[in-house]
């Protein structure tokens, strides 16, 4: 029997983090409010305003975030004036002077994305998800989140090539390459940093929900069961519940009474979870596999 702890916390996060202990934290994963967006609820910021906006709050997610941790910010340009507006460049430009490391970016593919027409582009069918880090060497466990090889192994390793049998540098001089044989026998292979995935969620009482399978994929990433996952906008609780049903502790903050007693009512503050319980959660495999490189 694991008991993992929640904390739920009614407030702005940029005056409530200041109360969380320094190096603290293993994973944050939060969707703060897109420029502009989700106006009714949280007042909306403007594009022009959002760095200076949002500076104050990831210098707190920096202090409280152990060494070791990660940062994963799902975040969204948009459309001003019939181009795209530079803010989210701007924020990764600005917090890479505050001392963070831009390691990586994944990207969410929508795969049922809302329709619609423009009169000079396409529908978004995709989110940003960009992972900071304090330092160079942070954990990161990358089996946990491996998928099935697909059927593209059957095809390609049922004949080998010769050059399939030798490593196969790249022809364009950038050092990678590949030996297809080492794939021989193997029942999965690591993932891209695309993920393909609908947009249904569980809860459909905020204004902005993201699928459970979205934190749980870089839950399972990024830490172990024990762990403390943040979010500082926590919303009506998706990435607290989620981290919890998989044996992580995590806190959430949140700005707006009535979300708040929407995950107050749903998430307990201890939970106690069964061996067999943490067990199947193991098991998982809801994401697409692909070819290896």
């Amino acid at each position: 029997m694991t008991t993992v702890e929640a904390r739920l916390i009614l407030g702005d996060c940029a005056k409530e983090l200041k109360h969380l202990a320094d190096d603290s934290i293993d994973l944050i994963f939060t969707s703060p409010p897109y420029a502009d967006s989700r106006a009714n609820s949280y007042g909306g910021i403007k594009p022009d305003q959002y760095v200076e906006w949002f500076l104050p709050i990831s210098q707190e997610l920096y202090r409280v975030l152990k060494p070791s941790g990660t940062f994963i910010l799902n975040i969204k340009e948009k459309v001003v004036n019939g181009e795209r507006h530079t803010y989210v460049i701007e924020l990764i430009l600005a917090m890479r002077k505050q001392g963070w490391l831009w390691t990586e970016e994944f990207i969410w593919h929508k795969k049922n994305a809302y329709p619609g027409k423009w009169p000079n582009r396409f529908r978004d069918a995709w989110e940003r998800l960009l992972q900071f880090n304090k330092a160079r060497k942070f954990r990161m466990f990358q089996e946990a989140v491996m998928v099935p090889m697909g059927d593209w192994a059957e095809r390609r390793l049922r004949r080998l090539s010769q050059t399939d049998r030798i490593r196969d540098n790249s022809r364009v001089g950038s050092g990678f390459g590949k030996r297809v044989a080492n794939w021989i026998g193997r029942q999965k292979a690591y993932p891209t940093n695309v993920l393909h995935l609908a947009t249904e969620t569980k809860n459909r009482n905020h204004s902005a929900v993201f699928p459970d399978d979205l934190p749980e994929w870089f839950i399972r990433l990024f830490t172990q069961e024990g762990d403390w996952v943040l979010d500082p906008f926590m919303g009506s609780g998706t990435t607290v519940r989620v981290a919890q049903r998989m044996g992580r502790n995590a806190i959430g903050i949140e700005i707006l009474p009535e979300y708040y007693q929407l995950a107050k009512a749903i998430i307990p503050p201890l939970a106690h979870l069964p061996a067999r319980q943490l067990s199947l959660l193991e098991e998982t495999e809801p994401y697409e596999s692909v070819e290896p490189e």
